[in-house]
């Protein structure tokens, strides 16, 4: 016989059994829990679906979206000169030297790659010598950096870049600090941004501002008990709704572009014809250095005519839509539960473009985005501090979902590669989306796995 504690006793076999039934009970346990704890199933296998030209484009589209894409992958230095480079105008501050290196993921108009951030690399591309920053890692997302206030304390918000030119090969006489990324972490002055996919934009762009307006003022009765309000940020000349950025801060594709292309990489264009930087020895071309080329010998169907900011624009206005993958039974009970518990109350799953476009042709073309691109309060967890037109400092756009089967990175600034981490973030004192993200909790493990799915089939 076997003692056990002093108390029961067993005999040598049900000892055995009951071990083996303990170590049964315990492994179909750790099976099932394994089961019913929904995790992000991480980024969509197969084909991307997402890089081509926008379906049914007539004339000669396909062909000026094939040339815009070139003129998108093209890098950047100082003359445009130098071998590697194909135009001029880098700096003389930049976060990175061309379109393609930061818009990547999952091929050419995305956003940050999963490992080897390009941003490494800028640092010292053409031979430059900078410090890569701390909060820059070979496996984390590419980041422009924004100060939240000046040193008098009054309101700063805008981009501090990443790098400079010093010591590039074709920078002689241009000598610039970077900025003191570290003090600035130290007073928690500094938040990141990180790039939005530009696939499908030309689409957002047709969608008229009545067809907005109509889609955030649909059910309002479920909105108000839920505290979803939203607003749009408006143009402050002629009050239409801006809609591209984080906070929704561009009017138009053009727009996005031509202020991408001057503050990312620090080339001036006829929207931004200034230097950013006018520091002694760094102004090294004619203002603005990118811009129409009206000397060129007649038209040509590669665009050849138009300035890159005008390519960019186009290759975002001709980019097709992200295709999400097809459905199945987990899926598509995902799809249900996303409506039931309210997220589509602001990631609206489809909004008309209405009128017919002049650039493409196509009329009532529906744009399943996954969002109102009105504004909401996030709340103190995902406030940034920064205020851009009527977007405050815990605002920001509802994120367009459309791709996002295929996101390394999520949230505006970077923080997390779990969608279910994203998810929960939503959640914290001033959000909008509190209400919705309580209800996401009371689902069962399987329908939140259900839920992610469908977010993963995007």
């Amino acid at each position: 016989m076997f003692r056990l504690a002093g108390v029961f006793h067993f005999s040598r076999k049900s000892k055995v059994n009951s071990i083996l039934t303990f170590l049964l009970v315990l492994l179909f346990s750790s099976i099932t829990l394994g089961q019913l704890t929904a995790k992000d199933p991480g980024i969509r296998g197969g084909d991307p679906g997402v890089g081509g030209p926008r379906p049914g484009l007539v004339s000669n589209y396909p062909q000026l979206f094939a040339a815009a894409l070139l003129r998108f992958q093209e890098v950047n230095c100082v003359s445009g000169n130098l071998t590697g480079c194909g135009s001029q105008g880098l700096g003389p501050r930049y976060n990175g030297d061309g379109c393609a290196g930061c818009h990547v993921q999952p091929t050419i108009g995305g956003t940050s790659p999963a490992t080897n951030n390009p941003q490494i690399g800028f640092a010292t591309v053409f031979g430059a010598q900078n410090v890569v920053p701390s909060f820059i890692q070979s496996d984390g997302p590419i980041r422009e950096a924004r100060f939240i206030r000046n040193p008098d304390g009054s309101p700063d918000g805008g981009v501090h870049d990443l790098f400079t030119i010093t010591k590039m090969q074709d920078a002689a006489g241009c000598t610039l600090s970077q900025p003191n990324f570290e003090e600035a972490l130290d007073r928690h002055n500094v938040i990141f941004r990180i790039p939005t996919p530009v696939f499908g934009m030309g689409m957002v762009e047709e969608i008229t501002d009545s067809n907005l307006l109509a889609n955030a003022a649909a059910n309002q009765p479920e909105k108000n008990i839920l505290g979803i309000k939203g607003h749009p940020n408006r143009s402050g000349n002629d009050g239409t709704i801006t809609r591209f950025g984080w906070k929704a801060q561009n009017k138009s594709a053009l727009i996005f572009a031509g202020e991408a292309y001057n503050v990312e990489m620090g080339v001036t264009n006829e929207l931004f014809p200034n230097e950013r930087e006018d520091s002694q020895g760094c102004l090294l071309n004619q203002l603005p250095e990118d811009s129409e080329n009206f000397t060129s010998s007649g038209p040509s169907p590669t665009s050849d005519l138009a300035s890159d900011v005008s390519n960019f624009a186009m290759f975002m206005r001709l980019s097709a839509p992200p295709t999400p993958a097809a459905s199945t039974p987990s899926t598509q009970r995902g799809a249900n539960l996303f409506s039931a518990v309210g997220c589509a109350l602001c990631h609206s799953p489809s909004i008309s473009t209405g009128s017919m476009s002049l650039t493409t042709g196509q009329t009532n073309v529906q744009v399943n985005a996954f969002s109102d691109f009105m504004v909401h309060h996030m709340g103190a967890g995902l406030a940034d501090g920064v205020t851009q037109g009527s977007a405050g400092p815990d605002e920001f756009r509802t994120a367009p979902l459309w791709g996002l089967g295929q996101r390394v990175f999520f949230l505006h600034d970077g923080r997390t590669s779990d969608l279910l981490e994203a998810i929960r973030a939503h959640h914290s004192p001033g959000s909008e989306a509190n209400a919705v993200i309580t209800r996401f909790h009371g689902l069962t493990e399987t329908q939140k796995q259900d839920l992610l799915n469908f977010l993963r089939s995007l």
